[in-house]
Order: structure tokens, then sequence, then C-alpha cells
């Protein structure tokens, strides 16, 4: 049914929030339609965009979303009805359509009486929020053993073991004074001599009982200081892989993504998600820097370049992988770059 907007009052308001029953300005300017049905079509990313509008008289509206269309208000008692032409431009004759699936959902039905202004904004549901990892049990963190002694007292028997190593003694003389674990320095001491007793000496008896005075550290918020907790808890992870302790190095991994449980508002853990993997998908692993030091044999720094490229990949392998690299890749990768460092 059509018919003249004489005498009716007119209202503005977004596509979106149309509903059965309501009569709108069909678009010539001149006439008016009840609506019998609506349908909304979503687009790629499953958000509304499309409104399909059935009319009463036939044919159908296509209307975008955000839209703004004019709704006509009031009693239309006295009002001359009208045949809806069928050379309206945008609306098209009725056509077989198929069953409604997921994609499109009916608008509540509306009566014969005033018709209710709906909100003037469709909000589509919140994006799901990426699921939390869960933290390690009690019983899970008993598996990483208490320190044997004071953390100086590690130390110590770290440097003990290479009385010759000239890194190892530079750093256990350092920390000999006193281990602070509040100190961001102190804690890339520690994850250094670690990392200089696996890489350079081959020592991960030793190793892992330092790299434990790191990984039972908690996430403090702090970028700076955990970004060496983070490369304690992929090395620990590694150790105890190789070593065939699964369990205890599956603890390590679920303390790795402590940082990512962290956030509880849910599009900004979404963003995180997104940003954190690409991170993962395209690590820097100092490609450019490794290659300017070959051309320049420049061995000390392409060494250096290394460690960090190393580093990088002990923390993809501990976060599981990425979708670019998968984990048997990481294990031929850290095997390679640790006979390089080593040579």
């Amino acid at each position: 049914m059509t018919e003249s907007p004489a005498a009716r009052h007119h209202s503005e308001q977004q596509a979106g929030s149309l509903t059965t029953g309501s009569h709108i300005l069909l678009p010539d300017g001149r006439r008016t339609a009840e609506i019998d049905q609506v349908e909304l079509e979503h687009d790629d990313f499953g958000s509304p965009a499309l409104v399909l509008a059935s009319l009463s008289g036939g044919g159908t509206l296509r209307v975008a979303i955000g839209t703004m269309v004019t709704v006509v208000d009031g009693a239309h008692d006295d009002v001359t009805q009208l045949p809806l032409p069928a050379d309206l431009p945008e609306a098209a004759p009725p056509v077989e359509t198929a069953a409604p699936n997921d994609f499109r959902q009916e608008q509540p039905g509306g009566g014969t009486g005033p018709i209710a202004v709906a909100p003037a904004v469709v909000v589509p549901p919140l994006p799901p929020v990426p699921p939390a990892v869960p933290g390690p049990s009690e019983e899970e963190l008993a598996l990483i053993p208490a320190p044997d002694g004071t953390p100086e007292s590690v130390v110590e028997a770290a440097a003990e073991a290479h009385p010759d190593a000239q890194g190892v003694l530079l750093l256990a003389d350092r920390l000999s004074k006193g281990v602070n674990f509040k100190s961001g320095s102190c804690l890339k001491d520690l994850s250094d001599l670690a990392h200089e007793l696996f890489v350079t000496h081959k020592d991960a008896d030793g190793a892992l009982p330092v790299a434990d005075l790191l990984t039972v550290l908690p996430y403090d918020g702090n970028p700076g200081r955990w970004t060496s907790v983070e490369a304690s808890l992929a090395l620990a992870s590694y150790i105890c892989r190789q070593d065939g302790q699964d369990e205890r190095a599956e603890v390590y991994e679920k303390l790795i993504r402590t940082p990512e449980n962290q956030e509880t508002d849910p599009f900004k853990a979404r963003m995180a998600a997104k940003v954190r993997q690409r991170s993962l998908n395209e690590p820097n692993l100092y490609d450019k820097e490794i290659f300017r030091s070959i051309d320049n044999s420049n061995h000390d720094a392409e060494r250096e370049w290394r460690l960090l490229r190393l580093e990088s990949l002990l923390f993809l392998r501990a976060h599981g992988g990425s979708e670019t690299i998968g984990m048997s890749e990481l294990d031929r990768r850290i095997s390679n770059e640790l006979e390089a460092v080593r040579s």
C-alpha cells in the first residue's frame, strides 16, 4: 500500500532502525509505503550493511544501513491510498529468494498502533575476545625447583664451574655484589649469564638454575624488566625440551604468555592479539644486520646479531611457533644459529 504523505508527521531515522509496520517516504519523494518485513544483510566482516525492506504493496527497497530515511507517523484514516508505481527505481519486483541464513535476521514486528522509535544507531555485536591462556597451577609451578641457596650462591657456583670463561666471570663479578630483582640491569645480567653458559659453553645444567632465578618472577607490567624474564623463560623451555622434560617446559611456556592475559577490555584485547600475531608472523630476525656484518667481515658484530636472532627464535619456539614458521622449522633454525655462534 502507498499513500500521499499529506497531513502526516515526518521524522528522520537511520534505515537500520526500521521495523515492520513503519511507513516510509519512497525515493520519489511523493508517496509512502508500509514495510511488511525487514531483513538485514551483513558484510563479509559480519557487520550489518544493507536493509532489505519488503513493502506491503509489493516490491523491495534496498537501503544502506546508515542512510537516513523519512518515516511518516500519525493517523491516516483520511489519506488517499495509491497503488505502488511499477517503475519505482529502488523498489524491485518480488523475486524468489533463498531461505534466510545465519547472515540475515528478521526484525521484530510492529502493530497497527503508534510506531515506537528505535535507536538511531545500530551497534554490531562486540568481536569475540581472544581465548585466555590459563596460567600454570600450583602443582605445575612445583615442577620448577627452588634455588639451591641464595641467588648469589647460584651465580657463584656457575662461575666456579667455568674458571677460565671471561664472559661468565665478568657477569658473575657484577652479580656477586648482590642480586636486586627490582633492577632491570641486574635482571639483564642474570639473563645474559644463563645464555652465556648455555650458548657459548654448552652448559645446560649450569644455565637452567640461573635462568630459574628469573622464570619464577611475576609479570609486573614493566616491559623493560619483563624482556629479561621472557628471554630466560624461552631459554629454560628449550633446555627442558631438549632434555625430555616436556611437562616442565610447558610451565615455562604458559608463564611466557602471562602478559597476554592482563587486558580485560574486549576491544583492546582483540587489537593486542592482532598486533601480537603480526609480530609472531613477521619476527625481526636481524637478516639485514647479519648480512651487513658478513659483507664487512665483522665477525664480532655478526655473532652479536646472531645471538639476538637466536633469542627471537627461542621466544617463537616457546610461544608455540607462528602462522608462518612451524615448530620443525624453528628447531632447524635454532640448531643452525647455535652452531654458528659456537663456532
